[in-house]
């Protein structure tokens, strides 16, 4: 059924049944929404196994992702993963589990290099049929961890750097991704499927990428917990970039304890990546810093100028979120605002433009095989395919990516120091310095907005991802509760290697509120 059809269908049955959902879910079963520690628990125990509980996620995924609401989160599936799962089960029996994730099936963003028989394609299909020289570094801590590579998510194509109108969770192998929540709005992007995915509950949890917002916007458009990263915590070798002074990988999962123990595996230094060689304030284990009392004493710094104002439902949700935190003993300076923000936004994207040129070239240079070479080769390929990749939205961006001269240009150069200083030292580290913070928070989104594929995304604003994307530091974004039945996130942001203290405060925060509550794939918000 296409897009439009089943919009229609699902739209006309909200009318006449209120907001019935028009298709049979699945019956839940013991295995559904839990988290990785009970997941253990159960193996550990001999109740549950690798190969069932991967057959489960393969069940529900069959049943939900082309069919029922038809999410289409998951544009491959791993035809390895069952027999990956019973050698792990096993290995298991035979010598113990290797860790928390050893047995626990996991998706992918498809920008994320495997060496197996799935593709990676930045949801291009000017990349079908290319194959990586190996699997990404995180790819390889993942299975070293005794992960089962599930599959691979859909996205925002090129992880959304290729026009500027695009629409969030769309790609041209992957078609458009949904929200689970309610399914004619945004999954937000460019991690889309990874966190409908987990939304969803296709697995426990899922590894997205972000450059600005690609992480935190849809998981709180999803009410799930993701963390970006310090640049240099996570490598990015093997990964389809866009900017190395901005990506990262990072997790995507339903809680902040699930959250951490991912994030604790896939950090690692990586001769690959060359930044990840100076990571003075990494942890070995970020699960340590879990402390359902961490909010008390802590200081945390209100953002309330560029953030607060966009909508007053969400304004509501932070002065609650804000409440619970002082409650939860926190000492809450309100406000702290930054002010450089907004002084930085032309120069991210000039930046982003010059890296974006320089390192795709290079990561397409050094595929083992491929049809595009070079970002030319693929405006060129997306002409020459235009109904099926410019049917919706253009390539301006790409157009103006490979005007860019090389990284040795003094606009890029003078552009690039301007915004860490401004998004950095004069931004976050000087309002934390000020204050005294453990955390900055700020709404993380407003509801999210209808998809629209005639105008593009059109958010409400709010969003409080740029500063910590352009300084290169950490964010995490929690459940802040929903409007209208729509998720709304909080960001707790912070200086460069804090993020044990903004896992302490976040977990804190969530275990005083436990707002999140699982999807019920309705056609429509609830009006």
């Amino acid at each position: 059924m296409k897009r439009r059809d089943f919009l229609q269908s699902t739209l006309a049955g909200a009318a006449v049944a209120g907001l019935r959902v028009p298709f049979d879910l699945p019956p839940q079963a013991g295995w559904q929404n839990a988290s990785l520690a009970e997941l253990g628990r159960a193996m550990a125990a001999g109740s549950l196994t690798s190969a069932a509980l991967t057959a489960n996620y393969l069940a529900r995924i069959d049943q939900l992702d082309r069919r029922g609401p038809a999410v289409r989160a998951v544009i491959e599936l791993n035809p390895d993963a069952p027999a990956q799962a019973a050698a792990l089960d096993a290995e298991r029996k035979a010598r113990g589990a290797r860790g928390p994730l050893h047995g626990i099936p996991v998706l992918i963003k498809d920008n994320i290099a495997t060496a197996d028989r799935m593709q990676t394609t930045a949801g291009s299909l000017a990349l079908v049929g290319s194959t990586v020289p190996r699997d990404a570094f995180i790819v390889t801590r993942l299975r070293a961890a005794g992960a089962v590579i599930l599959g691979k998510t859909n996205l925002s194509e090129w992880a959304n750097f290729r026009s500027t109108h695009s629409t969030s969770g769309w790609s041209g192998r992957g078609g458009q991704t949904r929200n689970a929540y309610a399914l004619d709005r945004t999954p937000c992007g460019s991690s889309s499927g990874s966190a409908t995915g987990v939304a969803a509950d296709f697995c426990a949890i899922a590894v997205g990428t972000e450059t600005d917002g690609s992480i935190i916007c849809p998981s709180s458009v999803q009410s799930l917990v993701g963390i970006k990263p310090t640049i240099g915590l996570v490598s990015r070798s093997g990964i389809v970039p866009i900017s190395h002074s901005q990506d990262t990988a990072g997790p995507m999962a339903r809680s902040v304890a699930d959250a951490a123990a991912l994030l604790g595996i896939l950090a690692g230094a990586d001769p690959r990546d060359a930044i990840t060689q100076s990571r003075t304030g990494a942890a070995a284990d970020y699960t340590r810093f879990l402390d359902p009392a961490g909010l008390r004493g802590a200081r945390i710094g209100v953002a309330r100028k560029h953030f607060f104002g966009s909508d007053p439902r969400t304004d509501k949700l932070m002065e609650d979120a804000i409440a619970a935190m002082k409650s939860a003993g926190a000492v809450i300076v309100d406000p702290a605002d930054l002010t450089t923000t907004g002084k930085y936004d032309d120069g991210e994207f000039q930046v982003l433009l010059y890296e974006f040129k320089a390192d795709l070239d290079a990561y397409l240079g050094a595929l083992t095989s491929s049809p595009v070479r070079s970002l030319a080769d693929i405006i060129a390929f997306n002409e020459r395919h235009a109904e099926d990749e410019l049917r919706y939205f253009g390539q301006e961006i790409m157009v103006m990516a490979q005007k860019k001269g090389p990284l040795t240009t003094p606009a890029y150069r003078r552009a690039l120091a301007a915004n860490r200083r401004l998004a950095g030292a004069e931004g976050i580290d000087a309002v934390v310095r000020r204050h005294k913070l453990d955390a900055i928070v700020a709404p993380s989104n407003a509801p999210p907005w209808p998809i629209d594929l005639v105008i593009g995304d059109h958010g409400a604003g709010g969003s409080s991802t740029t500063p910590a994307a352009v300084a290169g530091y950490p964010s995490i974004t929690v459940p802040a509760g929903y409007s209208f039945g729509l998720p709304v996130g909080i960001s707790f942001f912070g200086p460069a290697w804090s993020e044990g203290r903004l896992i302490r405060v976040a977990h804190a925060f969530e275990q005083a509120t436990k707002l999140r509550r699982p999807p019920r794939f309705l056609p429509t918000a609830e009006l």
